[in-house]
């Protein structure tokens, strides 16, 4: 009974691929490339899987996509600049590195080290509550001495 459980868990660890059987492409060679192309597109669907993982239906229509354009004879480069075009370039696992997504990318700690500086800046020029009314009268300066010197 133990070997049951154990293939069953060891069935949970092994990688699951959505690529149904009918999606796969008689050459190899092609099918190898359109499963390398398909780990680098997302799925819109799941947002943080490759649509090689991904079981919806939108994921199975840009896998055979992926499929029909390399059986056209599209190069790598050409398919994904295609599936770019159509889709933007949300649909790239790992986008371009160029200025705007730098900007993106920069625009946050940017923004935090900004706000950090501002919030400093105007902590240390606030003044304290004691001095903004001139500091403290007689009278309390009287009371704070006596509550400190009686302990």
């Amino acid at each position: 009974m133990r070997f049951l459980y154990i293939i069953l868990a060891l069935s949970f660890a092994a990688p699951v691929y959505a690529v149904e059987p009918a999606e796969i492409l008689d050459d190899p060679a092609l099918e190898t490339r359109a499963r390398q192309l398909s780990k680098e597109l997302r799925c819109l669907v799941c947002r943080n899987e490759s649509i090689d993982d991904s079981s919806a239906s939108l994921a199975k229509d840009l896998r055979l996509l992926v499929r029909e354009r390399l059986v056209a004879g599209d190069s790598d480069d050409e398919t994904m600049a295609y599936i770019v075009d159509r889709y933007g370039e949300f649909v790239l696992l790992r986008p371009a590195m160029n200025a705007g997504n730098l900007a993106l990318w920069l625009s946050g700690p940017i923004l935090l080290i900004i706000g950090g500086a501002t919030a400093f800046v105007f902590m240390r020029r606030k003044p304290s509550v004691a001095f903004a009314h001139g500091g403290l009268s007689n009278e309390e300066a009287e009371r704070l001495k006596q509550l400190t010197e009686g302990k």
